[in-house]
């Protein structure tokens, strides 16, 4: 079952590329971009984080604390991270194997990773926006500047 915005988002806890526990429920009074990516080292999830690097962790509110979920390792989200300079965290969901994206229905059963799903979470832990895409397709990160500003009112 997908998370919908207006529900409630699932708590969860899964290590960064450091091997540190995040809890999401830590996270209450700040705002949270969310976002799913299926594998590391990969084309389009390249481009995206990099952007996310570049164009939107540098520009954010102070508030927004930015999570990037995949299926991968912590050790290959340590390399990752050293190779790319992301200093954000990259949460691993490698086990049970795609067990947060499942939760957030982004999970692909058939490729065993996940969708481009994205959620903006508020304060209080309500799903303000999502966006899913397909794997093949790239996300627009201009869109979580605009989401932010509307939920920051």
């Amino acid at each position: 079952m997908a998370v919908e915005v207006g529900d409630k988002a699932p708590d969860f806890e899964l290590k960064d590329q450091h091997g540190t526990p995040v809890r999401t429920a830590d996270l209450r009074g700040r705002r949270v971009v969310l976002i799913f990516y299926p594998l590391a080292f990969s084309g389009i999830c390249h481009g995206e984080l990099c952007a996310i690097r570049d164009e939107f962790v540098a520009s954010a509110p102070e508030d927004v604390q930015v999570l990037t979920v995949s299926v991968d390792s912590v050790f290959t989200h340590r390399a990752w991270a050293d190779q790319e300079g992301f200093t954000f965290p990259l949460l691993s969901d490698f086990w049970p194997h795609g067990e947060v994206a499942r939760t957030y229905g982004v999970f692909d059963d058939e490729r065993g990773l996940a969708l481009r799903g994205t959620f903006v979470i508020d304060g209080e832990g309500v799903v303000r926006w999502k966006a899913v895409n397909p794997i093949p397709s790239a996300r627009d990160i201009s869109e979580y500047h605009k989401v932010l500003e509307e939920i920051s009112r």
